[in-house]
């Protein structure tokens, strides 16, 4: 503060003495030129005072007025009656600039020297400054969303597991007078685009409650205890104005699984989230929302029960619900396209692929100068919107047809093999996912068996498979080597190199011949995701309880 105070009085002088100077070398040549006639007259009159001489004008002040004449035109007789007053002719102009110089010179060295100590003093701790500085960096508002579920195409399943927590929201007592308790938090799944942080803002528009929004990586400072703080004042600020929801984005970076080594800034931020979600009062009627597409990095505190306990996964849009994207963007732009064809030519795309994919549509039209959007333009930018994207945005007429075989081939083996799912989309290669449940051989070989399904179905067909196997080998292998030399599950205790390639040839093999025994229910499976790109379990169960 001293500091501050001392560089505006620095500031203050010099542009004082900047005006001191101009205003002297205006006064210092406001003299009024005359002829030497006239100058003459003043001599006659003793109107005289004072002649003050120069190289270039002899001046002369009188009681009526300041006067110059060039002193070229003057002789030693004319004034020998008077005290000529000698003056070296200097320009003001150069005494200012003089002063400007020394004045900026000394300004500069006296900031260096400022920035120098503010260096030096951050080298051992921060400021008091510069710790309000980062703590004011988080602004904790009310928010009233304006979205509603209307005004997102799709999601129809998620919309629906959220009904009951609108329902707790708008009418707690209700529930209250049951002695049921509000879910203290709901964690969001899915990839990036997918419409999470779009579905939190719609719940809290749908219950009429207040919204806090913070993103996970607000909360990791490089100061110990400003995360935790926050926290702390976030939830504080919901309690204040509960009924509330708090969403967190990308609560993965602040909710990562702690390994003991180091007690740093993240561990303390999320044991501060921990601490309060636990403090929730039966009343205090806020949920937290939690959004990741990375939940196997989660810390197991978090999602136990009491916390993040209802789990909802968002998926990319099938093709009808692509298509219900797509009417909603599309409804207050001028167009002639048809939606279903643009939807059965973007499988993989999010919701925020398609909405760019609408806008860059949009643009071209007008660049085009069209009166309306066509079909024709989205097939012109659909390049530009999936340039850069991942491989299962630009999927082929060939890639999608062994897409549809592999995935089929999954849904059948889980569903022959009874592995818990409700749906296999064509865009999403999980059908559950990882858990830390305690398995036993045979369980652990029908997982590893589903992982190869897949592949065993496109080699029966197209005697080949695509590079979109990897994920799945990977695990399957992950799964045989532990079963092997973690679990001591191999024939023998102490198993050799060869034997985790025998044990996943022979489950390969295995998986081969139990799609070979159902095709006709392979086929059907391809089928339904050629046309909906998903399947449910419950299809593939009727389907085979009518063939077996």
């Amino acid at each position: 503060m001293f500091k501050s105070k001392y560089n505006n009085i620095i500031i203050y002088v010099s542009a004082f003495v900047v005006i001191i100077l101009i205003a002297f070398a205006f006064l210092r040549n406001n003299a009024h030129s005359i002829t030497l006639n006239q100058a003459k007259q003043l001599v006659q009159k003793h109107q005289i005072s004072k002649v003050i001489a120069t190289r270039q004008y002899t001046y002369l002040d009188t009681s009526h007025g300041y006067y110059k004449i060039a002193s070229s035109q003057v002789t030693p007789k004319l004034f020998e009656n008077y005290q000529v007053h000698i003056q070296n002719d200097k320009d003001p102009l150069l005494y200012i600039l003089i002063v400007v110089l020394i004045l900026g010179i000394g300004s500069l060295l006296f900031r260096l020297m400022q920035k120098k100590q503010y260096f030096t003093d951050n080298k051992t701790s921060p400021t008091a400054n510069t710790q309000n500085e980062i703590q004011n960096d988080l602004p904790i508002e009310v928010v009233r969303p304006n979205i509603s579920f209307e005004d997102i195409g799709g999601l129809a399943e998620v919309k629906s597991e959220l009904e009951e927590i609108i329902n707790f929201l708008k009418n707690p007592i209700k529930y209250h007078r049951f002695g049921a308790k509000l879910p203290r938090g709901v964690l969001l799944i899915g990839p990036p685009g997918i419409g999470k942080t779009m579905i939190a803002k719609a719940l809290a528009h749908e219950a009429d409650v207040s919204f806090f929004y913070q993103s996970g990586a607000a909360f990791v400072q490089i100061y110990v205890g400003m995360g935790a703080k926050r926290v702390h004042e976030l939830f504080k600020a919901a309690k204040n104005n509960s009924p509330a929801i708090i969403f967190i984005d990308e609560i993965d970076a602040v909710g990562k699984k702690r390994d003991g080594a180091q007690n740093d800034e993240r561990e303390a931020t999320l044991n501060q989230l921990l601490t309060e979600m636990d403090g929730f009062e039966d009343s205090s009627d806020i949920v937290v929302v939690g959004a990741t597409n990375k939940i196997n990095v989660l810390d197991d505190a978090l999602l136990r029960s009491g916390r993040f306990d209802r789990r909802i996964f968002v998926e990319l849009p099938t093709k009808q619900e692509r298509n219900s994207i797509l009417e909603k963007y599309l409804r207050n732009i001028p167009n002639n396209v048809d939606t279903h064809k643009i939807a059965e030519t973007t499988v993989g795309f999010s919701g925020a692929a398609l909405a760019t994919l609408v806008n860059e549509a949009t643009l071209l039209t007008i660049r085009q100068n069209y009166s309306q959007v066509a079909t024709e333009h989205f097939f012109q930018v659909k390049d530009k919107v999936m340039f850069g994207k991942r491989k299962i945005l630009m999927l082929s007429d060939k890639q999608k047809a062994y897409r549809v075989c592999y995935q089929a081939g999954k849904a059948v083996i889980a569903t022959f093999f009874d592995i818990h799912f409700d749906k296999l989309l064509l865009s999403n290669d999980q059908i559950t996912p990882p858990t830390n449940m305690p398995a036993v051989k045979s369980e652990l070989q029908i997982r590893v068996k589903m992982l190869l399904a897949g592949m065993a179905a496109c080699d029966l067909k197209f005697n080949q498979h695509s590079d979109n196997a990897q994920a799945d080998l990977k695990a399957a292998k992950d799964i045989v080597s532990k079963m092997l030399y973690v679990y001591g599950m191999g024939d023998v205790l102490m198993p050799n190199e060869n034997a985790k390639t025998e044990m996943l040839e022979a489950l390969f093999q295995e998986v081969k011949n139990i799609l070979k025994e159902l095709n006709q229910i392979v086929a059907y499976a391809e089928s339904i995701l050629e046309d909906e790109e998903c399947i449910t379990k419950q299809q593939i169960n009727k389907k085979l309880d009518a063939l077996l």
